[in-house]
């Protein structure tokens, strides 16, 4: 690796969000290519922040101030990354269940899915079951991620995956949960095919069902 394609790394995991633009930027002066600079800077330095969150060697603030910091040179290259046809890691299309306003915990994971090479439409807060079949009629996402924070909204989580069964798109779709009150057992109650307990896990799993 560069030592600029490096320096992005480092400025990532450190969470140095007024240098990273610029690194970003010199990088693309010097003949690196988008694609160089997602996969061999931003995509290490993203994994690193994760491992590091799951050995508890940094928290929830020092993860989000990480993901904010990859977001931001993600910006610049995004136009690139599309003109070129750069190939995505998979489409993943994410949201808060009806009735639940929370989206901190759904935002931070975005983020370090896009910082993973995923690509993430956000449908936002409050979504209910028949927007979501819309969406994934439309555009046939890999994975549906759902979030609840409310132990109240939990119930519309099942019933999405029901909805799925019902328009017979289940089989053509990944699922997986997460939010305070959701764990494994309640994944598998539901028909879930995962369940990520942080924004980092969130990664790993994707990864995983991409395979």
């Amino acid at each position: 690796m560069s030592d600029l394609l490096e320096k992005i790394k480092e400025a990532i995991v450190g969470g140095r969000h007024g240098e990273i633009e610029a690194l970003v930027q010199k990088a693309l002066d010097e003949s690196n290519t988008p694609d160089r600079i997602v996969n061999d800077a931003m995509i290490p330095g993203m994994d690193l922040v994760g491992h590091k969150f799951s050995t508890n060697e940094i928290f929830v603030p020092e993860m989000l101030v990480a993901a904010v910091t990859m977001n931001k040179g993600l910006e610049i290259l995004k136009p690139m990354l599309q003109q070129s046809g750069s190939e995505s890691k998979g489409t993943i299309v994410m949201c808060t269940v009806k009735g639940d306003l929370h989206d901190i915990g759904k935002n931070l994971v975005i983020m370090m899915l896009e910082g993973a090479g995923f690509e993430v439409i956000d449908m936002g807060v409050d979504m209910n079951a028949d927007t979501l079949i819309e969406k994934v009629k439309e555009i046939k996402p890999d994975i549906l991620g759902l979030s609840a924070l409310l132990t109240t909204t939990l119930p519309e989580m099942a019933k999405v995956i029901e909805s799925l069964k019902a328009h017979g798109l289940r089989n053509q779709i990944k699922v997986m949960i997460g939010g305070a009150p959701v764990d494994t057992a309640y994944s598998d109650k539901i028909g879930a095919d995962a369940y990520g307990k942080d924004a980092a896990q969130a990664v790993e799993i994707a990864r995983e069902l991409m395979n």
